[in-house]
């Protein structure tokens, strides 16, 4: 009877008290962000996920402007929009590195609703190997564009006038939560936005303004086959067993969970895994997920601890072939 009521204790009532004790202490609390008849703004918007999105918000009933540095790609995304959705978005040329250009499109734009910083570029390649100038040119459209576009939008997102919650969704990757061979100038940038999402969730929550983190995996955007035959040897080895999504399946997701005001946003089955195995200190909104990430945080830190046995051996595994291939000296 006592071995019942034990087994009933640890089965039943440790999982409900730690379930009321989420529920007490999770922060922020949940929230719904409505995008309809709302200003969506999205950089990077004249292709791939950009596009995808600024598509889906359309579609919705949203009021969507998108921002890229070019003019031709622009105006074919707002025809192929009205093609499909009948509705016409508003274009705005800038490059996201010029704070100046952001500010002059940001202010035509008028106040921003939902905003999504999804501007990106990615040069895979051994560190060691890339120039400093391709380095600089990740750090400055990954993060300064990134900061550049918060800065020039927030002021206006503060003085709203149709009320109700507003949004700041980063793009980043899934290389920003876990780093990877061949990506190291890459992941530097994507791991920035982590830090600039956390920190600016504390300063804005006040304003009802509640920021997101998008984590996609590799992706078919129009440059994706080009970066691919950039990566290096190992990298392909190592992200072998990663699929790539389409960037339709990437915007449903993000914009399902920019509305439900989630922190971080996985994209796929792979993706939420690792988003739970790297919560760290990241806000969580949902007591569900808060209770999932504490009580498979060890049994993911293993899983993860084997993927990295499984990397370093195909790391060993390469390199002592490149070895065995090298002439012998006499």
């Amino acid at each position: 009877m006592a071995a019942l009521l034990f087994l009933a204790f640890v089965v039943i009532l440790l999982p409900l008290a730690l379930l009321l004790l989420l529920f007490l202490i999770v922060r922020p609390k949940p929230v719904n962000i409505p995008i309809k008849n709302r200003h969506v703004f999205i950089t990077g918007g004249s292709s791939g996920i950009g596009l995808a999105m600024a598509r889906q918000a359309a579609k919705e009933g949203a009021h969507v402007s998108i921002l890229a540095r070019s003019c031709q790609k622009l105006e074919e995304a707002k025809q192929s929009i009205l093609l499909e959705t009948g509705i016409e978005v508003a274009t705005f040329a800038a490059d996201v590195t010029d704070f100046e250009a952001v500010q002059m499109a940001v202010t035509e734009a008028g106040p921003i609703d939902v905003l999504v910083v999804n501007q990106g570029v990615f040069m895979p390649g051994e560190f060691e190997s890339q120039s400093l100038d391709e380095l600089k040119f990740m750090i400055d459209v990954n993060v300064m564009g990134s900061i550049h576009m918060i800065r020039a939008a927030l002021p206006l997102m503060k003085k709203r006038k149709n009320g109700g919650p507003a949004s700041i969704a980063l793009v980043s990757s899934q290389a920003g939560q876990v780093g990877i061979y061949g990506y190291t100038g890459y992941s530097a940038s994507k791991y920035a936005l982590r830090g600039i999402a956390e920190a600016l969730q504390q300063e804005v929550i006040g304003d009802d303004i509640h920021v997101s983190l998008i984590f996609p995996p590799d992706t078919e955007t129009p440059g994706f086959e080009e970066e691919m035959r950039r990566r290096p040897q190992l990298t392909n080895i190592i992200a072998a067993s990663s699929g790539a999504m389409k960037p339709n399946e990437v915007a449903r997701k993000a914009l399902n969970g920019i509305k439900s005001g989630s922190f971080i946003i996985p994209c796929n089955f792979e993706g939420l895994l690792l988003s739970i195995a790297t919560a760290g200190l990241s806000p969580q909104r949902s007591v569900l997920m808060a209770f999932v990430e504490v009580v498979t945080a060890g049994l993911l830190r293993f899983a993860g601890l084997c993927f990295q046995w499984n990397w370093y051996g195909n790391i060993e595994s390469w390199h002592a072939q490149r070895k065995s291939k090298l002439p012998t000296k006499l």
